[in-house]
């Protein structure tokens, strides 16, 4: 019998520990895991809580990111709670395995704590882990500070092992500015925060053997096909049960998530379109450009996959400009977040002169005077009706600009 561990009304913990304790009061049974930076304290705390018998379950330790999901995937399959932690180079050697975990439909849950990816080498954050994983069949959950880092780890169980979706998620956070900075966070009891999950109800599991079932099958042609359709669909079918969970969390919490954020968006003429950490930059950006006459919001998404075409769409399609910030360089191409982006909002018949903006490349800073520059920008295209400028730039690059025309 685990320990009982005592948590005040208010807690001060960066995004890591945020995310640890929302492990620990899931009661986990495997955590298989290999230290990276800056995931390392969400493993490390893990196993500390394990040691000193604040939980139950098993905790190994393994020789690298693509065996810890390997182990991951094979508790899982046995019929196991399970999740681990990694960034950068780990996630990027996790990948081959995240195919499999999603191929088997087993709901793992995933805490990437964003960071660049080599070469050259650099630990510190942004979203270059994120977009290399993004299409690896995972659902992909955002947050912005350590309460979400929690809060959405809590909902992440609950999504995956919904018999709707059984699909593994991803729980995202930028590195060092989410994971490193401490916060006021107001978590739930163990007994509420467990009883809001539910106990794990396993399905085809490897050790029912009264229900013998395969894992890791080959295909070929005759059914690879039909079986990616079948993870499309589920993924992208997957919207209901993330709106029922966002609800049943708001009503135990007060705390009401969207898949589509919006701010000051009821008469934007101009607003950006960002994730992480940069969203709340934006909103105070977006306040100070009201202050200048610029009609400025700001819009944003806490579910990266399945994309949400229709809701985001619906946000930007009366605006005039919009200006899209992707934080990973695509290395010849636009950004994923305005290419998906573009597709939404025209999609739902908006006609906003749209651009793009490279940022925050390996944990460079993104200014208060840089986002009212791009207010700027894009409030000189609405008024011009025309692109004033490249249609991507990089904001915050040292020598001369660079991008598509």
């Amino acid at each position: 019998m685990a320990e009982v561990y005592e948590l005040q009304e208010i807690e001060v913990w960066d995004g890591n520990m945020a995310a640890s304790h929302a492990l620990r009061q899931a009661q986990i049974d495997v955590v298989a895991a290999y230290p990276i930076t800056p995931s390392t304290p969400i493993v490390q705390n893990y196993a500390s809580f394990l040691a000193n018998g604040y939980i139950d379950g098993e905790f190994v330790m393994v020789e690298s990111e693509h065996a810890a999901m390997s182990g991951c995937v094979g508790a899982a399959a046995a019929g196991g709670r399970v999740a681990t932690a990694t960034s950068s180079q780990g996630f990027a050697l996790m990948v081959e395995v995240l195919y499999q975990a999603s191929g088997m439909r087993l709901p793992i849950v995933l805490n990437v704590v964003n960071r660049a990816l080599a070469s050259p080498l650099n630990v510190n954050g942004d979203h270059s882990d994120m977009y290399l994983g993004r299409d690896a069949g995972w659902i992909n959950l955002c947050t912005y500070n350590p309460q979400e880092a929690y809060d959405f780890n809590l909902m992440a169980f609950k999504i995956a092992e919904d018999y709707e979706v059984r699909l593994p998620v991803m729980v995202h956070q930028d590195g060092f500015i989410c994971s490193h900075t401490a916060q006021s966070v107001r978590p739930l009891k163990d007994a509420e925060a467990y009883k809001f999950i539910g106990d794990y109800k396993p399905k085809n599991a490897m050790l029912d053997f009264d229900k013998p079932a395969t894992y890791g099958s080959q295909t070929e042609e005759d059914w690879h096909f039909e079986h990616k359709a079948q993870l499309h669909n589920a993924i992208m079918n997957a919207f209901g049960v993330i709106e029922k969970t966002f609800k049943a969390f708001a009503k135990l919490t007060k705390r009401q998530y969207h898949i589509v954020e919006k701010y000051e968006m009821d008469d934007a003429e101009v607003a950006i379109v960002a994730l992480g950490t940069t969203v709340e930059s934006a909103r105070i950006a977006a306040k100070k450009a009201r202050e200048n006459g610029i009609k400025a919001g700001v819009v944003s998404m806490r579910v990266l996959r399945p994309f949400p075409y229709k809701a985001l769409g619906e946000a930007l399609k009366n605006l005039k400009a919009v200006a899209f910030l992707d934080r990973s360089l695509p290395a010849g191409a636009m950004g994923m977040l305005f290419n998906e982006g573009v597709c939404a909002l025209y999609g739902a018949g908006g006609k906003a002169i749209a651009s793009n903006y490279i940022y925050g490349l390996g944990g460079r800073d993104l200014t208060q005077k840089h986002l009212q520059e791009i207010y700027t920008q894009i409030n000189q295209d609405a008024k011009k009706g025309k692109l004033t400028h490249q249609t991507q730039q990089f904001i915050g690059l040292r020598g001369p600009q660079m991008g598509f025309n």
